[in-house]
């Protein structure tokens, strides 16, 4: 499993439940990684799309432990519940896609983080664990600065050392 994000200079990840900054350069490495894969997301992520709908051409996993159930996605009411749908896929096919909660319960798990890294504050509510200072990943590989919808943004990617089994 792995988890993708972006993220600002102070490891901000979002704003009233909704992204930062719309970075198109980004949206699109996001929905190219991510198509035809599973994501896992928490029931905020999922309120937080537009109607509330599901991602396209993916198989959206939700823990929800008090959401009804839905044809549009898979509602999984545990972390047990959670882990066992996550099993029946291939894990480099499986995303933590938020927000803030999931991504701290499934960091551990994670085997990669993929981070495009925001060179600006975007006045952030929520937040991921600052990977540079977590001794359990290193920085594995770093695109070039590229500048985009005004924002310099590089696509990251941290490697776990020592990932949790689910």
């Amino acid at each position: 499993m792995r988890a993708i994000l972006h993220a600002d200079r102070e490891w901000g990840i979002g704003k009233n439940n909704g992204l930062m900054f719309r970075i198109p350069a980004d949206m699109q490495f996001f929905k190219n990684t991510t198509i035809g894969n599973v994501v896992v997301m928490g029931s905020n992520t999922l309120k937080s799309f537009p109607g509330g709908k599901p991602l396209k051409d993916r198989l959206n996993i939700v823990l929800y432990p008090d959401g009804e159930d839905r044809e549009d996605c898979l509602i999984v009411r545990s972390l047990e519940e959670l882990f066992t749908e996550i099993k029946k896929h291939d894990p480099e096919k499986v995303f933590v896609v938020g927000g803030q909660m999931m991504y701290k319960t499934l960091l551990p798990y994670c085997t990669e983080v993929l981070v495009t890294k925001v060179d600006a504050i975007g006045g952030a509510d929520a937040f991921f664990e600052n990977l540079d200072e977590n001794k359990n990943f290193v920085l594995s590989s770093e695109s070039a600065p590229e500048v985009t919808n005004g924002y310099t943004i590089k696509f990251t990617v941290y490697k776990n050392l020592n990932p949790s089994k689910y």
